[in-house]
């Protein structure tokens, strides 16, 4: 039974709407949010084959601005965000002094001294408050608006062209990791080309009020483009097929970058310092303990996480995140293994304990899923 102490869910600006379309509502991360909307499988395939439409409002969006933005930026994230030019964005993640994740984020530099940085709904807070500790004594200001945003997301191969019947903006001219002010519906937005499906598509940040209206606007446009409305459940399938990280289960503060095979995002020759550059630099030359790899089952079961990775009957890793794929037709799952048991040609004898049975599996590269070029 819920606690009757906790808080209520918070409410997105698309809640009724939600509610209207029948979906299955739950409780992530203090938000009340569409798990699905009918069958989740189906949801997904529309995002592979046609195009999918998220709400992604519970996502926490901080402002860093002023003279000395950048080099805040520069000094609390592991990337250099002083690089990025205005109208870029950036994947980075902020790390505690010992190399653990605290969160991953997308950093977009808006202008030369304000950039938006995009945070997990659950480390929403913890991030503003370490980048308000670490901008301590320059001149730049963290303000949380996440309640100023509605975040808005249409993903597949269809996207641009469903998006495209409703913005003045030149979509082929929208980069990847890009964002631009546009009008989409008649409303102005910030129109960014980033996703977490592995698919093509775009994330449309609105003023709250104007968010039914760009909602219902990409509905009734991708009405006769296969385009759906998704909910969390496919959203998570589609990451894991793409082999992106999820804050929980492939990060943590337990893992750091380099853990999770994204040691690329961490610039160690950047200038100045940064929090967790001694950690990080010392993980950066030592032999890995542990990798991240992708399994497909070679059963019906699924691995889930948390479940021991076997081999020869040993243990050898934990699945992080395990699901049945819509797109390959198999259980698939991403899990830590020992270095010795990632090693490509040591497929051999891995299997999977689901609830005291040893389900074979086989080590596979990720992604599990490439869009088509």
């Amino acid at each position: 039974m819920p606690d009757p102490q906790s808080p209520a869910p918070r409410r997105t600006p698309l809640t009724s709407v939600h509610q209207s379309l029948g979906a299955t509502l739950t409780d992530f991360a203090g938000w009340l949010m569409p798990l699905r909307y009918g069958s989740e499988t189906a949801e997904h395939n529309a995002v592979r084959s046609a195009a999918g439409l998220f709400d992604l409002s519970h996502m926490g969006e901080l402002m860093v601005t002023g003279q000395d933005a950048a080099a805040a930026l520069d000094y609390a994230l592991v990337g250099e965000l002083s690089a990025l030019r205005p109208g870029r964005a950036r994947y980075t993640m902020i790390c505690a002094a010992d190399g653990g994740v605290i969160d991953d984020l997308i950093v977009y530099r808006l202008a030369e001294h304000e950039f938006l940085v995009v945070a997990n709904a659950s480390n929403a807070h913890a991030v503003a408050t370490q980048l308000t500790d670490r901008a301590g004594g320059r001149d730049a200001v963290v303000t949380d608006r996440t309640d100023d945003y509605a975040l808005i997301a249409i993903q597949g191969p269809r996207a641009a062209g469903i998006l495209a019947r409703l913005t003045d903006a030149d979509l082929q001219q929208v980069r990847y990791y890009a964002s631009y002010p546009a009008a989409v519906a008649g409303c102005q937005v910030l129109l960014a080309r980033t996703g977490y499906t592995g698919e093509d598509g775009f994330e449309i940040f609105t003023e709250p009020q104007d968010a039914d209206r760009v909602w219902q606007a990409l509905t009734e446009a991708g009405a006769g483009d296969g385009l759906v409305p998704a909910g969390l459940a496919a959203r998570d399938t589609l990451r894991l097929e793409a082999g992106m990280p999820l804050y929980g289960n492939e990060l943590g503060p337990d893992v750091t970058p380099f853990d999770a095979g994204l040691g690329r995002v961490v610039k160690l020759d950047k200038p100045g310092d940064f929090v967790g550059r001694a950690a990080l630099a010392e993980r950066a030359q030592a032999p890995p303990t542990r990798v991240l790899a992708g399994l497909v089952g070679q059963s019906r079961r699924v691995p889930r996480h948390g479940y021991s990775v076997l081999r020869d009957g040993e243990p050898c890793g934990t699945v992080t995140s395990g699901a049945p794929s819509p797109t390959l037709g198999k259980p698939i799952a991403m899990a830590y293994l020992t270095a010795q048991a990632a090693e490509a040609d040591s497929g051999e004898g891995l299997a999977v304990d689901i609830r005291g049975s040893a389900e074979p599996a086989i080590l596979v590269q990720l992604p599990f899923y490439r869009r088509p070029s």
